[in-house]
């Protein structure tokens, strides 16, 4: 059956999108039809996400996406950030907000978590890189502060499973998000018996875990009444974004690496097998779910979060500037005079970003980066050179070489950061699709509904759909030498 229209809800930490796919067969069409505002809600000293409000905007996106075509849609997806959660009581209702992943209640909380647990177990169990956001440490966090909420606690449901349990009343957890908690056995893909028993957490509020494309239930009565869609299926997609978007990643081959760039930039390959051993944790990689039973071996690095920071500081201080108008004055600014190290803890929580970045620049013997373009110019090329340092990384875990990188997400657009990117890699870089991750949504409900057989099939979509932007690699011999400073740089810093 050919003309399917489909409706994915995309919830980035910055912002939040419906876009409704149209696929006639060979090729998928989208429009944004709603878009909002997200981040975090700070309530008596912690950050919390406004999960009520989601919930208003995801019903106010299916009733636009059924107004603006004058037709049905055939199904819904919805993909978010991964490792946040929600807590329902024993009669399922909402044991309050939800913590926002950047809240710093779980200070501390990772020696606590090794003490029970030996980090080398949990990695080998899990696979997944040591993060204060992770899901793991977020529910030691409230075991050790606030245990009689754990106690009131009948379910946990990831942040995508917990929108679709609000859509649809049926509880049940997808691979892909489930797989960022840290409590998954990477190998088994189940929840790991064993850790939760270590750390004390109640195994009964766990649910079963489903692979990506099941479809979680129909649309409840109210919802489906109230946006005039009816009771449409709403399918558990690849929960993660990042798992969506590498779904809608024109790899060319298996040397192929990906970058999903927005407020995270996510590096990484595909892999048939987790890498668990100890050169693998020690380079802070991580092994993420996929479609189709692949593995997604990453590394996490800051993002444009710092960007996005710096912009929302000079607004508060009555200075309105655009994304485009930041990359025009970092290209015009002065190149390779200093960097930061993106993953330092500093420039994590939100706050006074520029002082940060100045006061970094300062206090490691560098130029002191003034003005917008050469604050921004700093965060570009040291997210180019990080971006380098982690498929090194890669290389060396893996013994496989990287031939180019594949760049998608909101960072596919920046012309500027893309070309940074290949010039500091000495490979070439293709960038796009831009709204990989609604796509990639959209292709694993196409897969549900019968209409894509594969990833193959999926990614051949993509390719019949939307364009590639390649960049080559400029001259090496500046960035070789820059690339030595950078790493003196982060080597100094711990990395």
């Amino acid at each position: 059956m050919n003309g399917r229209d489909l409706l994915a809800f995309d919830l980035g930490a910055s912002s939040g999108r419906a876009i409704r796919g149209t696929f006639d067969g060979k090729r998928l069409d989208c429009t944004t039809v709603h878009q909002f505002p997200n981040g975090p809600v700070e309530f008596q000293g912690h950050l919390y996400w406004d999960f009520l409000r989601f919930l208003v905007e995801i019903e106010e996106g299916i009733r636009r996406s059924i107004r603006s075509a004058g037709r049905p849609i055939s199904s819904i997806g919805i993909d978010t950030w991964g490792v946040d959660f929600g807590l329902l009581d024993r009669q399922g209702d909402l044991l309050g907000s939800p913590y926002h992943y950047r809240d710093r209640r779980t200070e501390g909380m990772l020696e606590t978590a090794c003490a029970r647990v030996p980090k080398e177990e949990i990695f080998r169990t899990t696979g997944i890189a040591f993060q204060p956001f992770n899901t793991l440490l977020q529910l030691l966090a409230m075991k050790v502060q606030k245990p009689e909420v754990l106690e009131q606690a009948g379910t946990l449901l990831m942040m995508p499973d917990l929108l679709a349990y609000a859509l649809t009343g049926e509880r049940g957890t997808e691979y892909t998000d489930a797989s960022t908690s840290q409590l998954l056995d990477a190998s088994a893909r189940t929840w790991s018996d064993s850790l939760l028993t270590a750390m004390g957490f109640p195994r009964e509020i766990f649910t079963p875990i489903t692979p990506p494309g099941t479809v979680r239930g129909a649309l409840r009565g109210s919802i489906a009444g109230d946006t005039g869609a009816g009771p449409v299926p709403v399918i558990a997609v690849a929960g993660h974004d990042t798992a969506s978007a590498v779904v809608a990643v024109p790899l060319s081959g298996p040397r192929s690496a990906y970058l999903s760039s927005g407020t995270w930039s996510l590096l990484g390959l595909e892999t048939a097998t987790p890498y668990v051993d100890v050169a693998s944790m020690k380079a802070n990689l991580t092994n993420e779910g996929g479609f189709d039973d692949r593995i997604r071996l990453l590394r996490n690095v800051m993002g444009l979060w710092m960007v996005q920071e710096c912009k929302r500081e000079w607004e508060a201080a009555g200075d309105t500037v655009s994304y485009e108008e930041l990359v025009r004055k970092a290209g015009q600014s002065a190149s390779l005079v200093s960097f930061v190290d993106p993953d330092d803890h500093v420039f994590y929580a939100p706050g006074p970003m520029v002082h940060r970045i100045r006061e970094f620049c300062r206090s490691t013997g560098q130029v002191v980066p003034d003005g917008q373009g050469a604050i921004v110019r700093c965060i570009y090329e040291s997210l180019a050179l990080k971006y380098r340092w982690a498929v090194e990384q890669l290389e060396a875990v893996t013994g496989s070489h990287v031939d180019e990188l594949v760049i998608v997400g909101g960072g596919a657009r920046n012309v500027l950061l893309n070309q940074l990117t290949a010039n500091a890699l000495k490979r070439p870089v293709a960038a796009g699709p831009s709204e990989a991750t609604a796509i990639g949504n959209l292709l694993v409900q196409l897969h549900a509904l019968g209409e894509a057989r594969g990833l193959t099939e999926m990614r051949e979509i993509v390719h019949a759909s939307f364009p590639v932007t390649r960049f080559d690699p400029g001259d090496a011999s500046a960035w070789d030498g820059a690339y030595d400073r950078f790493l003196r740089l982060i080597k100094a810093n711990g990395a």
